[in-house]
């Protein structure tokens, strides 16, 4: 029988465990997808840790997955457009088409909780043909993995809500490292934006710069890493435009005096678990703080085909290999603990060599 990893209660920290699990029967207008790659996002580790809402011990952990659509009775009669072997990406989320405002009903995140029976750490899945994107074929299974949650998520962030994903734009991208702000980094570099970064990490700050990052600062400077990023922003544009955080905490507090007037920070996430203030001269200087989610099916779409015409490569810290490898497994969650990676921690499920990816490209 195919095998899930889902979790079992514990009172601190939920333990893995693998499990059988019938084949799926897909149903009309839906595919059979083997998984051969997905990846760990922060909600994966909030789930284990019991800080996420309607956690589920029997639904599949982890949203993100890149598959090969598997031959079914009556596909051609369907007039599916995927064929087999065609190797694809799903959207991580179900119940938000296109309003750029936000889910036109119940929202719901795949993977580890009782609002969706989905999860990506398994063999196989069924889901709507609507539901996926060819995946870019310059990518690996696992880049192709590591793309769907951060990207769409990095996506919705920098080019629906920051209003200001143009060449020349300054914006600052905090705690560079993770899988989000290093997408919105790849995703500004390829609009033509000036990025600049914080971490705590020079190591972190030389790969960005690497990655096309103008510039960083160690957000654990002693003067106060505000005043070591102004040093850096051009004579010509000497503010920031926007700002894109995941972190939290006193984010409105340390950047409103080097944001121009009406300029916009965007909160995808609080990985600091402190709440964000606004300051009565972020007021006065109009400066907008926009909550921002992962991302509609259209967002989603528009974002892999971004990627396909910009070739950009999602950036992979560690893969582990094999459905059954929970001690490799764990171990990508402790890293993710730690918060030493710099890129997405990816699972592949069904290890392939690298002709049979590229044969599923083509």
């Amino acid at each position: 029988m195919p095998k899930a990893i889902v979790i079992s209660p514990s009172e601190d920290y939920h333990t893995l465990r693998l499990k059988d699990v019938p084949l799926p029967s897909p149903g009309p207008q839906e595919l059979l997808l083997q998984i051969v790659a997905t990846a760990l996002n922060h909600r994966d580790l909030y789930i284990r840790q019991n800080l996420y809402p309607s956690i589920s011990f029997e639904s599949p952990l982890l949203a993100d997955a890149c598959a090969l659509v598997r031959p079914q009775p009556n596909q051609e009669s369907q007039n599916l457009r995927f064929p087999a072997s065609t190797r694809v990406l799903i959207n991580p989320g179900s119940g938000w088409l296109s309003d750029s405002a936000g889910p036109e009903g119940a929202y719901t995140v795949h993977g580890g909780t009782s609002t969706s029976p989905l999860g990506m750490l398994q063999e196989y899945v069924a889901v709507p043909e609507g539901e996926v994107e060819l995946a870019p074929g310059h990518l690996s299974d696992a880049e192709a993995a590591a793309l769907p949650v951060t990207g769409l998520t990095a996506w919705r962030a920098l080019s629906t809500k920051s209003g200001n994903a143009e060449a020349g734009r300054n914006i600052l991208v905090t705690g560079i490292g993770g899988g989000v702000a290093l997408m919105v980094l790849l995703f500004g570099v390829a609009k033509g934006c000036n990025i600049y970064v914080t971490s705590s990490s020079h190591e972190k700050i030389e790969r960005a710069a690497s990655l096309g990052a103008k510039g960083g600062v160690l957000y654990t400077e002693e003067e106060g890493w505000p005043k070591a990023l102004r040093r850096l922003l051009p004579h010509d544009r000497p503010f920031l435009d926007a700002v894109i955080d995941g972190a939290g905490g006193d984010i409105v507090g340390s950047t409103w005096k080097l944001l121009k007037l009406g300029g916009v920070i965007v909160s995808y996430g609080m990985t600091s678990l402190a709440q964000p203030t606004l300051p009565m001269q972020a007021v006065m200087k109009n400066i907008e703080l926009k909550g921002s989610t992962m991302g509609s099916r259209t967002e989603f779409g528009a974002m892999v085909r971004f990627v396909r015409e910009h070739k950009i490569r999602p950036v992979v810290d560690r893969v582990v290999t094999g459905i059954d490898n929970l001690e490799g497994i764990d171990g990508l969650f402790e890293g993710m603990k730690d918060g030493r990676h710099f890129g997405k921690l990816v699972v592949e499920v069904e290890p392939r060599n690298r002709e049979d990816q590229v044969q599923s490209k083509l």
